[in-house]
């Protein structure tokens, strides 16, 4: 049996990847974002256009994908409610962003030098991409779709398969953003405040371990 629902959120389920880009200023700005996916050595990412990594984006053409773990969680949700854009947008000020110029302080992440694009890399994440855009899509009126292309991968080396250039999809355990909730190998693993900031209806969730 199905029900129609006029479904408020698509989020069912992609991987968390911060952002690192660079500021006006040749500083650090990192965000997280869930709305990516990939293609051959090219990625589509979907960015509001008021949020300072799009401004970023479209200034600079380049960005680092970097790819959080699932026991980054709490460090992801430390990010969540913070903004690099000054004064805070009112939608977000609404849901309780605050605005942090030193994002990789308050999330407790460590920025590292990358070796093609200015933008930073983030050392805890076992997967950084380093990628220049390539397009600009309008998307949804209020936001853009990003194309970028992969230039320079970095991977942890007790995540690759020996003898070869490809990830092990066993020892890889991505962060999943589902319905604004953090998940891991298919279970619960850590409380969101963007599912509070949204107002997601979730009732019982335990985190595991």
């Amino acid at each position: 049996m199905h029900v129609n629902l006029d479904l408020k959120v698509l989020y069912f389920g992609t991987p968390v990847v911060l952002i690192g880009t660079r500021n006006a200023d040749g500083s650090a700005n990192l965000a997280p974002m869930s709305s990516a996916w990939w293609l051959k050595q090219s990625c589509m990412i979907g960015m509001g256009n008021r949020s300072k990594t799009t401004e970023n984006l479209l200034r600079e053409r380049e960005c680092v994908l970097n790819l959080a773990s699932a026991d980054m969680a709490a460090a992801v949700d430390r990010l969540a409610p913070l903004t690099g854009t000054f004064p805070v947008p009112q939608a977000k000020a609404a849901k309780g962003y605050r605005y942090e110029a030193d994002k990789f302080g308050a999330a407790g992440l460590t920025p590292q030098a990358s070796e093609l694009v200015g933008a930073p890399r983030v050392a805890e994440c076992p997967i950084q991409l380093e990628c220049v855009v390539d397009a600009v899509h309008t998307f949804a009126e209020t936001a853009s779709a990003v194309e970028v292309r992969v230039v320079r991968a970095h991977v942890e080396e007790r995540l690759v398969i020996p003898g070869t250039d490809h990830v092990d999809p066993v020892g890889w355990d991505p962060l999943i953003m589902k319905f604004c909730e953090f998940f891991g190998r298919g279970e619960y693993v850590h409380p969101s405040r963007l599912a509070e900031a949204w107002r997601m209806p979730h009732q019982g969730l335990t985190p595991t371990g």
